[in-house]
C-alpha cells in the first residue's frame, strides 16, 4: 500500500496548510531576509503561523525550511547551522502539530544550484545535499518528507535518493512548478513527470506554485489523466499572481477564489489541497469550508 496513504487514512482530499514565507513577510521578516533564521531567532513567529494553520484545517504542517540547503543557507552566511536550522524548524512545526494530532511535512526546495551539464553539481551533489538537510528535519521528528518547487527531475531523482538514505520509512512527496508554459523551466511536462517521478519511488506527485488557479487546473487535469494505481496527487497554488500595491505585493486570488478552485481540484480527483505564495490561513480556512460542505 501507498505509504503516504497509510498515514492520511481514507478522506480525502487532505488539506495541506498555505504559503510560510510570504506569510512571515507579513508579519515583520525583512525583504530578502531568509525566513529559516526565525527559527532560531523568531521562533514564536513561526509557531504562530503553524497554529494558525493548524486552527484554519490544515491536515499536514509544512516546516519552515524551503531554502534550508547548505547551497541556499550559505547565501546568508548560515551554512555551519545547517542543523540547528532544520531541527528547529522541525521541532516548532512538531509541537504545534502534537497539540492538534497534525501530520508535519518536512520540507525541501530547490537547492538553487543547476545540475551538470548546465550546472557545476552532479547528481551525487545534490543526494548528499538533500541527505544533510533531511537528516536534520528527521532528528526533529517529521512525518514524511515534502519536496518542492522543483524544476528539474534529475535533482527530484537526488532528493528521492537522499529520502532512501535519511528517512526510509517516511513516505516522499514531489511537486514541481509548472510555471513556463504548463512546462518547469527545464521543459518538463505535468504528464511525464508523474510517469517519471511515480516509476522513481514517490509516494505523491503534484505541482504547486505556478501562475494561478486556472493554470493548475489545467496541470492537475493532465497529472489526473496518466496517474498510475496508487499514486496519490498533489496541488498547492498561489493565490494568484502578485501585484504591487504601494511598498508590498498582494495576490490577487481571494480566499474565496481558492475555495471555488479547491473544490474543482477535488472533482478531478486530486488527493492533497492546499496553497502556496500568497496564500493564508485565511485562504485555507475558506476551502476546508467548501471542502467540508461538498
Amino acid at each position: 500500500m501507498n505509504r503516504l496513504a497509510a498515514l492520511l487514512g481514507v478522506d480525502r482530499p487532505v488539506l495541506l496548510d498555505g504559503g510560510m514565507g510570504t506569510l512571515l513577510q507579513d508579519r515583520g521578516l525583512e525583504d530578502g531576509a531568509p525566513g529559516e533564521l526565525w527559527n532560531l531567532d523568531n521562533p514564536d513567529a513561526v509557531r504562530a503561523a503553524h497554529e494558525a494553520y493548524a486552527e484554519a484545517g490544515s491536515r499536514v504542517l509544512t516546516t519552515n525550511t524551503f531554502g534550508g540547503t547548505r547551497p541556499r543557507l550559505d547565501m546568508h552566511g548560515l551554512g555551519d547551522r545547517l542543523a540547528e536550522v532544520n531541527r528547529s524548524a522541525a521541532r516548532i512545526a512538531r509541537s504545534v502539530a502534537d497539540e492538534h494530532g497534525l501530520l508535519v511535512a518536512g520540507d525541501l526546495g530547490p537547492t538553487g544550484e543547476l545540475l551538470e551539464p548546465l550546472g557545476t553539481m552532479t547528481p551525487a551533489d545534490a543526494q548528499e545535499l538533500f541527505a544533510e538537510q533531511l537528516t536534520a528535519l528527521v532528528e526533529g521528528g517529521i512525518d514524511l518528507v515534502l519536496v518542492e518547487t522543483l524544476s528539474d527531475l534529475g535533482e527530484a531523482d537526488a532528493a528521492l535518493a537522499a529520502a532512501r538514505q535519511a528517512a526510509p520509512d517516511l513516505p516522499v512527496v514531489v511537486t514541481l512548478s509548472f510555471d513556463t508554459n504548463v512546462r518547469t523551466m527545464m521543459g518538463v511536462r505535468p504528464g511525464d513527470a508523474v510517469a517519471h517521478l511515480a516509476a522513481a519511488g514517490a509516494d505523491a506527485v503534484g505541482a504547486n506554485c505556478g501562475r494561478g488557479p486556472e493554470e493548475m487546473e489545467l496541470i492537475a487535469a493532465e497529472m489526473a489523466q496518466v496517474r498510475p494505481r496508487g499514486l496519490l496527487l498533489v496541488a498547492q497554488s498561489n493565490a494568484g499572481l502578485p501585484h504591487v500595491v504601494g511598498d508590498h505585493f498582494e495576490y490577487d486570488a481571494t480566499p474565496d477564489d481558492l475555495a471555488e478552485h479547491a473544490a474543482r481540484l477535488a472533482g478531478l480527483g486530486i488527493d492533497l489541497v492546499g496553497g502556496c505564495c500568497g496564500s493564508t490561513p485565511a485562504h485555507i480556512a475558506a476551502i476546508r469550508a467548501t471542502l467540508s460542505s461538498a
